[in-house]
């Protein structure tokens, strides 16, 4: 237990300013970069941003904010969360990756992934129709440019790479994993082509990933490749009291849950359920001590090796989350280590 991580992972969503406002993307963007560097001075291991292609998120490119906090930070490594890669040419990927890792003298990690949205397809115009079948190719072709040696590749999506290399080229490599979202054949695949399993726990108690982690671990002994790290990433927020925690995340919870469920066909939320998500679910809401509890009970529970807690949460202010990552990284995070002794 001594060897765990723990990260921050954020959306780039669009905050409030004190007047409940939207904040403009420019603005957004530079203050995650202050946030970044933030949990780089308390402490933290990892740092990771998503990709959206909507107006309620900023960042569309994470590797260009992550080579600006590359240059303000100094241990901290940095990644995407995630990069998705269906939409996306592995070629450029591993340029834009391995430049980063230059930037960040050896800190660059990927985090791979289908997605949880759509707009990119369109956006970069690709058939959703084909969603698997893209990402399957991408990241067989991803798996090789990573070993930076000539590549031969041929498959349908994207024209063939006959003895082709890609630069710049890395000093030690660049650790990638892809995110999934609980299915097994995402798990397999993973194991597959043997990089780390980073699991989005964003609904539920954390046991039921349980299986997913022995999927894993029985897969790459299938498979006889190493075993590969395994992380989780669950939305939360820290402040000084459960109290204020909850009356800063209620509201904006609602609303998202209210919003995405409109567009995916969910259920609208029911009376209750954010509070069930808190205190039973994948929700980290709460004081320093509720938060490390709880992180504390889902190391006990799954064996992984790192736990990235996702900060950003909607309609709250920047300085909501500079108190939150502050709290978390002085407070919850040496309250966990010293629980779990």
């Amino acid at each position: 237990m001594t060897g765990i991580q723990f990260g921050l992972d954020t959306f780039g969503g669009v905050t409030t300013d004190a007047d409940g406002e939207s904040v403009p993307h420019p603005q957004v963007i530079r203050d995650i970069v202050d946030e970044a560097v933030l949990a780089d001075s308390v402490g933290l291991d990892f740092f990771g941003l998503g990709e959206h292609h909507r107006p309620d998120f900023a960042v569309s490119s994470p590797e260009v904010v992550l080579s600006a906090i590359a240059a303000r930070t100094d241990r901290i490594r940095l990644g995407s969360a995630v990069t998705v890669l269906s939409s996306d040419d592995p070629v450029r990927v591993f340029e834009r990756f391995s430049t980063l890792d230059a930037v960040s003298n050896g800190r660059a990690e990927i985090v791979a992934g289908r997605g949880s949205f759509i707009e990119s397809f369109p956006l970069f115009g690709y058939d959703l129709r084909q969603y698997e079948e893209l990402f399957e190719e991408r990241l067989d072709l991803l798996s090789q440019l990573l070993k930076e040696e000539p590549v031969t590749w041929q498959g349908s999506t994207r024209a063939a790479l006959e003895n082709q290399r890609v630069f710049p080229t890395t000093a030690n490599g660049i650790p990638t994993w892809v995110g999934v979202g609980g299915s097994p054949d995402s798990v397999v695949r993973t194991a597959r082509y043997n990089f780390g399993l980073f699991l989005a726990i964003i609904g539920g108690p954390a046991a039921r990933f349980a299986p997913y982690i022995d999927l894993f671990t029985r897969a790459q002994d299938q498979f006889g490749v190493p075993h590969q790290p395994v992380a989780v990433h669950s939305p939360g927020l820290v402040a000084e009291t459960d109290e204020q925690a909850r009356a800063l995340t209620h509201d904006g919870w609602l609303a998202m849950r209210t919003r995405l469920g409109q567009e995916r066909g969910w259920p609208a939320p029911a009376v209750g359920d954010f509070e069930r998500e808190i205190e039973g679910g994948a929700l980290y809401v709460g004081s320093p001590e509720t938060v490390a509890r709880k992180i504390v009970g889902t190391l006990r529970t799954l064996d992984v090796d790192r736990f990235d807690l996702k900060y950003d949460q909607n309609a709250v202010t920047h300085q909501t989350m500079m108190d939150s990552i502050a709290l978390y990284g002085e407070k919850v995070v040496p309250l966990v280590k010293d629980m779990l002794g």
